[in-house]
């Protein structure tokens, strides 16, 4: 997400009104495991999950039979920095807009039992919002 600096945040601050944060808090093992059994098929962009969308074959793409690959991003090594870069640089953001009462932190690991909770908040926040949009969560 953006802001991920303090810097950014507080610039965004300057260009438009920033009323509502929402942080998803989802613990890194489970954000590393997500990550890392994600693979794809680079012809389509097809992607793959090894936990809950698996190929039917593993490595090979069920459309194709061509083989998956994991992207450099998506590998243990690289998440893990990715990982520690947002805690020494992304945390800060949070406390930022955790200070001026902006921040509202939803925690959880599956996306169905998160979503409900967001979506009743941002009911508060934008009651337009139509019931399509609930059934939905993008």
């Amino acid at each position: 997400g953006f802001p991920r600096t303090v810097a950014q945040a507080e610039a965004l601050d300057k260009e438009c009104h920033i009323d509502t944060v929402i942080d998803l808090d989802v613990p890194f093992e489970t954000i590393k495991c997500r990550l890392t059994a994600r693979w794809i098929h680079p012809a389509s962009g097809r992607v793959y999950n090894l936990e809950f969308s698996p190929p039917k074959v593993q490595g090979i793409d069920d459309i194709t039979g061509e083989p998956l690959v994991q992207r450099d991003d998506d590998k243990p090594e690289t998440v893990s920095k990715r990982l520690q870069a947002y805690d020494a640089q992304t945390k800060p953001v949070l406390e930022y807009y955790r200070k001026k009462g902006l921040l509202k932190s939803f925690s959880g690991t599956e996306t169905n039992k998160i979503w409900p909770h967001v979506y009743a908040f941002l009911q508060t926040k934008l009651p337009d919002v139509s019931q399509k949009d609930a059934a939905n969560p993008r």
